[in-house]
């Protein structure tokens, strides 16, 4: 059964198709704050937490052009044809990603962008190559398991996208506590290791749940009644997905420029250290939004019969996480949280009390950017997404120079500060356009 009709369609029906596949970014949103406590709690927790937030970061970068191929296979794959294209299309992107992960982790290169261009301190870069060693197979197994998911939820089947991330949360869970009580190893081994892991055996069981799928669409010829525009060719599928994989490779190399402006701020290493923390437990509200533009590609319909019930949702949906983030990031919960759960010493908790409340709002901006990007990807206009993007990052990055070396704020304040204004820019330009092309 796939997803396509929207005849219908009721906030009920969107909640009960939503529901598992934001349980699996919730999941997902455990790892952040889990590993960081963790590492928080085992030998030279500043240095270790600032090379994990690194290293992780440069992991998002090098998977980014993968990470929109989800949507892209929700979008696109229906029949013999367009899954094998799209399969195929999505293995090269994978290959080509992990040799540059190879590339990139050869220590005559790692320490050179380390030293020159991100200008980390000795033990902060040391710790972070070796967690960056541990990487190697996160791109392309998240790209594996995209691609394969999109599958799921286009067959209506949401629930096994989450089954995985079960077996992911599993697994990454059992290999950190197994090097934190057994091993002798650096915190930030403990992080990337069982990150490496867990998304490795999420990607294989995630395969093995589209048996039955891939069967299916194997069966079906392609329809000639289909569109001529929408017969598939590589062509297509590049111009299709190109500005798609811009969008996250832009968005991503935002993290590497933050770390970049936090690392010559106030209070840098203060910074570096508490910004992951935060981000992580943010990240746990935005989680409940990011599986949204999925939901929204499939749900909206042909015709754009499912526009009015999606954009209630959208709504419902991020008043009440921004809510929810707040009650964290307003109240003595924070301290709770940071102290208790997360593993910060005081002084820490305190810093990083400011930034939790300014990025507050994030979730709900989250939330509404999926489904605009979700409107335009169920109507094949994939390169506003683009534009939109470069816009956030640019307001993002003059923002982290006025803020950082105009006006001499604290790092963490500045980094979640520009953040958020260059997610309301993006937004913004957003609904202008959405406006003119789709009618919203």
């Amino acid at each position: 059964m796939t997803t396509n009709s929207s005849e219908s369609l009721t906030l009920r029906k969107i909640f009960i198709f939503w529901a598992p596949l934001a349980a699996t970014w919730l999941m997902m949103s455990v790892e952040g704050p889990l590993l960081s406590a963790l590492i928080a709690r085992l030998a030279e927790p500043k240095f270790n937490l600032a090379a994990y937030g690194v290293a992780f970061a440069i992991a998002l970068f090098i998977e980014a052009p993968i990470i929109m191929m989800m949507s892209a296979s929700v979008a696109l794959v229906e029949d013999n044809t367009s899954y094998r294209k799209l399969r195929n299309f999505t293995f090269l992107l994978n290959f080509l990603i992990t040799v540059l992960m190879l590339v990139l982790v050869h220590p005559s290169v790692f320490f050179r962008i380390a030293d020159r261009v991100l200008q980390l301190q000795n033990e902060v870069a040391r710790l972070t190559h070796l967690a960056c060693l541990f990487l190697i197979p996160w791109p392309a197994a998240i790209g594996f398991r995209r691609f394969y998911q999109g599958i799921l939820i286009r067959q209506n089947l949401t629930r096994r996208v989450a089954y995985g991330t079960v077996i992911r949360l599993t697994t990454m869970t059992t290999t950190a506590l197994t090097l934190f009580f057994i091993l002798d190893v650096p915190g930030v081994v403990v992080g990337a290791a069982a990150l490496g892991v867990g998304v490795t055996f999420e990607a294989l069981a995630t395969r093995l749940m589209t048996g039955r799928s891939i069967r299916h669409l194997l069966a079906i010829t392609q329809r000639p009644e289909r569109p001529p525009a929408r017969l598939l060719s590589y062509r297509y599928i590049a111009n299709f997905y190109f500005p798609l994989a811009l969008t996250p490779m832009i968005a991503l190399g935002a993290q590497p420029v933050v770390t970049f402006f936090l690392s010559h701020s106030r209070m840098a290493l203060e910074s570096l250290a508490v910004f992951p923390v935060v981000h992580s437990l943010v990240f746990i509200f935005r989680s409940m939004g990011l599986s949204f533009m999925e939901v929204t590609v499939s749900l909206m319909g042909a015709d754009r019969e499912g526009a009015k019930p999606l954009r209630q949702f959208a709504i419902i949906l991020g008043s009440t996480v921004v809510f929810l983030c707040s009650l964290i990031a307003f109240t003595p919960l924070s301290e709770l949280w940071f102290h208790s759960v997360s593993g910060l010493s005081i002084e820490l908790t305190r810093f990083a009390k400011i930034p939790t409340q300014i990025f507050a709002i994030m979730p709900g901006l989250s939330v509404w950017l999926s489904y605009q990007r979700g409107s335009l990807v169920n109507a094949h206009r994939t390169k506003p997404i683009t534009v939109a993007t470069v816009i956030e990052v640019g307001g993002i990055i003059v923002l982290l120079w006025l803020t950082i070396h105009q006006w001499g704020w604290v790092g963490a304040v500045a980094g979640t500060f520009s953040l958020v204004m260059g997610r309301i820019l993006a937004n913004g330009y957003l609904s202008l356009v959405s406006q003119k092309v789709v009618g919203d």
